[in-house]
């Protein structure tokens, strides 16, 4: 099969092709879609791999391919390397977090189930989630969320606060958005902070809370209510 000089192949061969050094890990998930989808109807797909045999594009299509014994279609394309791998991926559609959250559900993960419950009862997007069910202080870590590895560190304490975040959906509609939370529940765990003052503070100037840029202009902000009024001014900030 020739189309402007490009050669398919076909093969059952499957020790001649090698993974590439450097590319990204395999998705068992991705992989278990694929072997179903794959067993109900083979469609005719190529992988793309280098003059050694190097796979550069389809890794999950070959693995599926190989552990069901199909016949395998594959072109090869000289000089090609690590650099067209990247740029392969970036051009692939990518899956969303909510892709990953309901596939590793189905697989029965607990902490993925824990998360969708807390992600449907607070209604606060998945990197305002990661970060709080995560438990950490800078943010979220959205690789380690499809990776399918994510762990919940204190499932109580990211319920505690979230119903205190929410609480400041009287006083300022944007209490969802990522640096607001990020920020708050920073300082929820900071022993320094009194949460029951700030909303009493909050409570005295209510339409002090407002959007920010960035995570240090919202602890200016909260540092600011905090100390309104207050003789010993408390920093919040470091």
């Amino acid at each position: 099969m020739n189309n402007n000089n490009i050669q398919v192949h076909i093969t059952t061969n499957y020790s001649l092709f090698k993974p590439i050094n450097g590319n990204r890990n395999k998705n068992v998930l991705h992989i278990n879609r694929l072997l179903k989808s794959i067993k109900e109807n083979y469609l005719f797909t190529v992988i793309i791999v280098n003059e050694n045999y190097e796979i550069i594009d389809g890794q999950h299509r070959f693995d599926v391919i190989k552990e069901l014994k199909l016949p395998l279609y594959y072109i090869i394309r000289e000089g090609y390397g690590l650099n067209e791998v990247h740029i392969l991926n970036q051009n692939s559609k990518n899956w969303s977090s909510d892709d990953y959250l309901e596939g590793y559900c189905e697989l029965g993960k607990e902490h993925y189930i824990e998360y969708r419950k807390f992600k449907d009862k607070f209604g606060f997007g998945h990197k305002e989630c990661m970060t709080l069910l995560g438990g950490s202080d800078s943010g979220y870590d959205v690789k380690e969320f499809w990776s399918g590895n994510f762990k919940i560190k204190s499932l109580k304490q990211a319920y505690d606060n979230a119903i205190k975040i929410s609480m400041n959906a009287k006083y300022y509609d944007g209490y969802k958005r990522t640096s607001f939370v990020r920020v708050l529940n920073s300082l929820l765990n900071n022993p320094k902070f009194d949460f029951t003052h700030f909303m009493q503070k909050l409570q005295i100037q209510p339409s002090a809370l407002k959007d920010c840029n960035n995570a240090e202009q919202y602890k200016l902000i909260i540092e600011d209510i905090y100390n309104y009024r207050t003789r010993e001014k408390v920093n919040l900030r470091y």
